[in-house]
């Protein structure tokens, strides 16, 4: 390679070709079953209405019990994450590890089969390894992202993937809707096989996946009498230090702490919200179910490309002032419905209004997720690219545990309502730390990491 400058052979590193990106995203396709059917609508729902049901306390220990399922799971994957993304990027093995990670999810997806009325501690446990083996392969697959193309390209390509994910979700949805029927007890013999049907869509539709998507890392050999957790141990350790080269990351990984705890609990309590304090209809429940995917679908496409043109963060900060409008929203649907009946001769009812709110929600969710990532992506070097996302996806899951952990304590004081507040001053704080990233500067920092590493090379 001699003959080149540094900057010159990192331009002319090969990126991805269109059947691999489309092979990367069909992982988002996939996953998305497991997201929207186990952890958003269904078996959520089923889990506090059905296998909890409501004990004389307004389904409180049933949603307090949902909330540490998911928290502990979040806290595993905080735990594991960066160990993993250490190990990853030493071994070059990417692709081995989102491998396992699917065959786990896959499997644990399908057992919830046997969760029946009254089972409440398997449904648990269930959760809990499955939410866990599906959440590492969401930063397993996320790591491959920088490998895909230029950095002006990695807004579309990310938000490529996420549409694609609630494409996915939309056809779950469907084959729910249609086959399995509603949320109840009546209809448990039916909906219970909504397991099964997660994990055999995740099976087969995450295929593409395994054949295209390439393993672009060089092993590096172990040395004697030092095991994979030691290397790991020490690379985590050492990135640790890294970070304080890589501010605008650090800076940005904190403002993500704050905003996906909001997300998440919306993605685990919007559905129980729904039926708890919307108390809607079975029909209005299904169209939410398809105006959230589809809106979803189109806020991660469109600001895919807005993002590209007008930045990352900037993209980033606009759907977060989106959110904190769509949890206000949320929060004051029954008094809205009430207001809007009282002046305008309406009769409307909470849950036709909470249908545009979905609209809101949905927009909000898909961009957020895709312009998080970009980001991510932006400021890590390729050669860190999994250890970095590890550390993105510890962020994610340690905001999965303080934002589910505080929105099932606060519930089960004040009730679901008020509680769902929490999530618009998540937002804010949010927004308020992501005004110090400088985005063009992180970039940088990315960049001469890169040009180091080949200049050594």
């Amino acid at each position: 390679m001699s003959g080149y400058s540094a900057a010159e052979r990192l331009s002319s590193r090969p990126y991805a070709s269109r059947k691999e990106i489309f092979g990367w995203a069909m992982f988002d396709f996939a996953n998305q079953a497991f997201t929207l059917l186990i952890i958003t609508v269904v078996f959520g729902e089923l889990y506090t209405t059905v296998i909890v049901g409501d004990r004389g306390d307004d389904y409180r220990l049933a949603n307090l019990l949902w909330s540490a399922a998911l928290a502990i799971s979040y806290l595993l994957v905080v735990i594991l994450g960066p160990l993993c993304g250490a190990v990853m990027d030493y071994a070059a093995a990417k692709k081995r590890f989102l491998f396992i990670s699917y065959l786990a999810t896959v499997i644990a997806t399908g057992l919830l089969y046997f969760v029946a009325p009254g089972y409440v501690w398997l449904g648990f446990l269930l959760i809990v390894l499955s939410n866990t083996a599906y959440s590492l392969g969401e930063s397993f697959i996320a790591a491959f992202l920088p490998e895909l193309g230029p950095p002006r390209s990695l807004g579309r390509i990310s938000g490529f993937g996420w549409a694609l994910g609630y494409v996915g979700g939309l056809f779950a949805a469907g084959f729910t809707l249609v086959v399995l029927g509603d949320t109840s007890a009546e209809n448990f013999e039916r909906i219970r096989w909504v397991g099964p049907f997660a994990a055999g869509f995740f099976l087969v539709t995450a295929i593409p996946t395994f054949l295209w998507l390439k393993e672009r890392g060089v092993a590096t050999s172990l040395p004697p009498r030092v095991s994979y957790t030691d290397i790991a141990l020490a690379r985590v350790r050492q990135t640790l230090q890294d970070l304080r080269r890589f501010r605008d990351l650090a800076i940005f990984l904190v403002s993500l702490l704050f905003s996906m705890a909001g997300v998440y609990i919306i993605i685990a309590f919007a559905f129980i919200y729904g039926a708890q304090v919307i108390r809607w209809d079975e029909s209005v429940r299904n169209l939410m179910f398809i105006i959230v995917q589809i809106t979803a679908a189109v806020g991660a496409l469109g600001f895919g490309f807005i993002q590209d043109r007008i930045g990352a963060k900037i993209t980033y900060l606009f759907t977060l002032v989106l959110w904190v409008a769509a949890i206000l929203a949320i929060w004051a649907t029954p008094e809205v419905t009430a207001w809007l009946n009282a002046w305008l001769g309406l009769d409307w009812q909470a849950q036709h209004l909470f249908l545009v709110v979905g609209c809101l929600a949905g927009l909000s969710l898909g961009s957020s997720q895709s312009a998080s990532r970009a980001l991510v992506g932006l400021f890590s070097p390729r050669d860190k690219a999994a250890e970095f996302f590890g550390f993105w996806g510890l962020a994610n899951k340690l905001a999965g545990v303080i934002g589910i952990v505080g929105l099932g304590l606060l519930q089960a004081v004040v009730g679901l309502k008020a509680s769902i507040l929490l999530c618009a001053a998540l937002f804010i704080l949010a927004i308020l730390i992501c005004l110090s990233v400088n985005q063009a500067r992180g970039q940088r920092a990315a960049e001469a990491w890169e040009r180091r590493e080949i200049a050594a090379y």
